[in-house]
């Protein structure tokens, strides 16, 4: 049985619901293994979060601004194809290492203008506008091109995470390739 936790913060819940997301998949999460995993009762959580719902939005936002963190950091100084791979590579790593959380950003509502969850989202978003006006891509296509690259990435990422790539071949060569892809089809537009 856990010790007791004192002093725990809505901060220290929110993590552990995230570090439970990872472990046991965003749809198994549940407030009274994670109490048990805090080492405390239920009921106790609730001084921190409203409900299920509201430590879901907690989780997307901290996975957001980790995500943001993680792909900020990897761009920093690249531009071109470099800018594209390093999007795209800090992106699948985050999500490979943090399936749950991230699984928590999908389809996330903002729930106000001051929301952080909008805030962090809005700078993954602006990376990647970085990276395809580093390809001249039109305002007017700027949408097609943001939810292209998303999907393809998010699609990558989902399916390297839940263990999709079973048959042959080096995953790691097919991402390679995929960049290659996307960085001659954008240079094409």
């Amino acid at each position: 049985m856990p010790v007791p936790r004192v002093g725990l913060t809505t901060a220290d819940v929110v993590r552990a619901g995230a570090q439970l997301a990872d472990d046991v998949g965003y749809d198994k999460l549940a407030m009274g293994p994670l109490a048990e995993k805090l080492g405390v009762r239920t009921p106790s959580l609730y001084k921190h979060v409203a409900n299920l719902a509201d430590l879901q939005h907690g989780i997307a936002v901290l996975a957001m601004t980790e995500l943001d963190r993680a792909i900020r950091d990897a761009m920093h100084g690249r531009s071109g194809t470099q800018a594209l791979a390093a999007f795209a590579g800090a992106f699948r790593s985050y999500v490979v290492a943090h399936p749950g959380r991230y699984a928590a950003t999908v389809g996330a509502e903002f729930t106000s203008p001051e929301d952080p969850l909008l805030e962090s989202s809005g700078r993954v978003l602006d990376s990647m506008v970085a990276v395809l006006r580093g390809y001249d891509i039109p305002d007017a296509e700027m949408d097609h091109a943001l939810r292209t690259l998303r999907s393809m990435f998010h699609g990558f990422a989902s399916l390297q995470a839940s263990g999709g790539f079973q048959w042959t071949g080096d995953p790691e060569v097919s991402f390679d390739w995929m960049i290659r892809f996307i960085d001659r089809g954008l240079r094409g537009l």
